[in-house]
């Protein structure tokens, strides 16, 4: 059928114009439900619905929406490792913050955002949850209650596989540590899998360095304690054969040392 008007329902704070702009027609466009299903996906993809239905009345196509609620606050409680401005910032880029509508899988997807967080200051145990209390005029306060739990340290770092040094050599080239009288302030026996990897390029290097070019990482497995509070590091390495370079009068060669 044709046409004849478009009525917009439900509008809180929300402009009609943003309505009428993500409908696929106009007043006197042939109507069918094929537009009227690609009305509906356009309106949900803005983000700011939480439900909309369209009426046909008497040639009259009525848009009916539910806002969903705008965020009016966001509070964190329990944080001691983190500053709030920071989280707050880093939430902002999941679609929480203050003024943007609120989104129950946004929020879940914050709340795992925030966990995350915690893993990369080895705190494994920490516990977030997620409360979201309405207030007037469709709006909520959405609050972070954060369980820190203790810092999970590193107690031992195993290398199996290595012959030609040993391996307290090999953990003396490593910043990664079991801890010791500076490791309040340096840190080093929290685990990171960043610092891990510059861990493992510096054993590569230093291998290499020595001739041993066939020298390989073959795995490496982190295991933490059933309490949260302990990690293992096991590092596998096949050292290969050392090589030597010899150099005669307009020759240089590189051979297996035997």
């Amino acid at each position: 059928f044709t046409l004849k008007d478009i009525r917009v329902e439900g509008l809180q704070r929300t402009d009609a114009g943003t309505v009428f702009a993500s409908l696929p027609f106009r007043i006197g466009d042939l109507y069918n439900d094929e537009k009227g299903a690609a009305a509906l996906r356009a309106l949900f993809a803005t983000g700011l619905f939480k439900d909309v239905r369209i009426d046909i009345d008497d040639g009259i196509v009525v848009v009916i929406v539910e806002e969903r609620p705008v965020i009016a606050a966001i509070d964190f409680a329990g944080l001691k490792e983190f500053e709030k401005d920071t989280l707050i910032k880093s939430l902002k880029d999941f679609g929480i913050g203050e003024g943007l509508p609120f989104d129950k899988a946004l929020a879940d997807r914050a709340e795992q955002e925030l966990k995350r967080q915690y893993l990369t200051r080895s705190l494994y145990g920490a516990e977030v949850v997620t409360t979201v209390t309405p207030i007037e005029r469709n709006r909520v306060n959405v609050t972070f209650a954060v369980t820190e739990g203790g810092v999970a340290r590193i107690d031992e770092i195993r290398i199996t596989g290595n012959q030609a040094f040993s391996e307290g050599t090999l953990l003396g080239e490593m910043d990664l540590t079991t801890g010791g009288l500076m490791s309040w302030y340096t840190k080093s026996d929290r685990y990171s899998r960043v610092k891990l990897n510059a861990d493992l390029e510096t054993l590569r290097s230093y291998y290499l360095a020595r001739g041993y070019l066939e020298f390989r990482i073959d795995s490496t497995q982190v295991a933490i304690s059933p309490d949260k509070q302990d990690i293992t590091i096991t590092v596998n390495v096949t050292e290969g054969q050392r090589y030597v370079v010899s150099g005669e009068i307009g020759r240089t060669s590189c051979r297996e040392r035997v």
